[in-house]
């Protein structure tokens, strides 16, 4: 069983930045691919951003690219979405997830996840 637990939302005024954390406990015996999701009231999760499970290339979505970074640090099992610039339109819960598949190295969709964290909510005001 693997646990993930987010931290770093919070409330920031547009323009400002973020520092998303989100920390794997359990059966890490290998390195996962995981994500970045985010929730609008009412939508569905939206893809953000993702981390190979073979290295630490990323890929992230046009809305947020060159604004918000996600890394890995595999010594503390935690990955990171660096959120800078940020805008109202950016307001959501953020969710990490880890996938299990070892088909591909990364993933975009939130359905080839295996695991979310409880969510953080990211409140940007104008």
């Amino acid at each position: 069983q693997v646990e993930l637990v987010e931290s770093g939302g919070g409330l920031v005024q547009a323009g400002g930045s973020l520092r998303l954390s989100c920390a794997t406990s359990g059966r890490t015996d290998r390195t996962y691919a995981m994500g970045w999701f985010r929730q609008f009231p009412g939508k569905e999760r939206e893809f953000v951003a993702a981390i190979s499970r073979l290295d630490n290339t990323t890929y992230h979505q046009h809305s947020v690219r060159g604004r918000f970074t996600m890394s890995r640090d595999s010594a503390k099992n935690t990955v990171f979405l660096q959120m800078n610039s940020l805008k109202p339109e950016d307001t959501a819960v953020y969710y990490c997830a880890l996938a299990r598949s070892r088909i591909a190295a990364m993933y975009m969709v939130a359905s080839d996840y295996d695991y979310w964290g409880q969510g953080t909510q990211v409140t940007v005001s104008s």
